[in-house]
């Protein structure tokens, strides 16, 4: 059986603000998380995604930019040309190249979105602020190909670690609607957001969301995802649920671990979407 792994990631990982892995199983329908862990830099990173497999990981940044920006660009249009070419860029020669592009069209208009956006709900993978997205695939992306992970629909690697595009705003909002339960901001750190966390985690543990899975805790971990105030921890942990729903779709027999048919090979796509 694969290790599931869910994380939540930062572009500029530190002590403060870590990247942070949720890693369990699923049998049965239940997601047991394992652990926590918090990597602090980006070369820790790395190295963890060299760790032997098998295991199937969901990752809180973006693939893949718009077909549309990158044609309107003349940037490469086959996925692993594209992706050497974006890390080759400096992060300042992708925001000036974006808010370019951005600035030439018009109010209510001015990102250029992948297909996955709008059923995700996600934020343009091109945004280079709130949240910087954009330079979350720059550090992201290329780590994952120089480690030698297999990316579904997007480029052939070890097999045996599987990396998907997560998010898990999407799992939230279905739980949660508009409300908000997490903030780096202490002063926005609220018992209503506290609140937030606690129905979002006993939603998931009765199996209240359309994935069909329940997470399994111990009381400990429980109180460390209400505990963490910034969400990071849940938002690894939400992101396991995506990975452990891809997981069972692929031993079910569906291509690409549950991905659409049709999904843009130059874009990808946000698994659970």
């Amino acid at each position: 059986m694969s290790l599931l792994v869910g994380c939540d990631f930062s572009s500029a990982p530190s002590r403060k603000k870590p990247i942070v892995l949720a890693s369990g199983s699923c049998a049965n329908g239940r997601v047991q998380l394992g652990k926590l862990e918090r990597l602090e830099s980006l070369d820790a990173f790395e190295a963890w995604l060299r760790q032997p497999g098998p295991w199937v990981g969901a990752f809180d940044f973006p693939f893949g930019l718009p077909r549309e920006l990158v044609e309107h660009l003349a940037w490469p249009v086959a996925w692993p040309a594209l992706m050497a070419h974006y890390a080759g860029l400096s992060r300042a020669e992708i925001r000036q190249v974006f808010a370019g592009f951005c600035d030439a069209r018009p109010a209510g208009g001015k990102f250029a979105h992948r297909a996955t956006d709008r059923p995700a709900g996600s934020s343009p993978s091109m945004k280079w602020v709130n949240p910087p997205v954009a330079f979350m695939m720059h550090a992201g992306v290329p780590r994952l190909v120089t480690a030698g992970v297999h990316l579904p629909g997007l480029h052939d690697g070890d097999p045996a670690r599987v990396a998907l595009e997560g998010y898990p705003g999407l799992l939230a909002r279905e739980i949660l609607g508009p409300r908000s339960y997490k903030s780096d901001a202490a002063i926005k750190q609220t018992p209503e957001r506290l609140i937030a966390r606690k129905d979002l985690i006993t939603a998931l543990e009765i199996g209240q969301t359309r994935l069909a899975l329940r997470l399994k805790l111990t009381h400990a971990q429980r109180d460390t995802l209400v505990d963490d105030a910034s969400g990071d921890s849940l938002d690894a942990v939400l992101c396991l649920m995506q990975a452990a729903w891809a997981q069972v779709q692929h031993a079910q027999g569906a291509p690409r671990y549950g991905m659409p048919a049709g999904t843009d090979p130059l874009e990808g796509w946000i698994i659970t979407a």
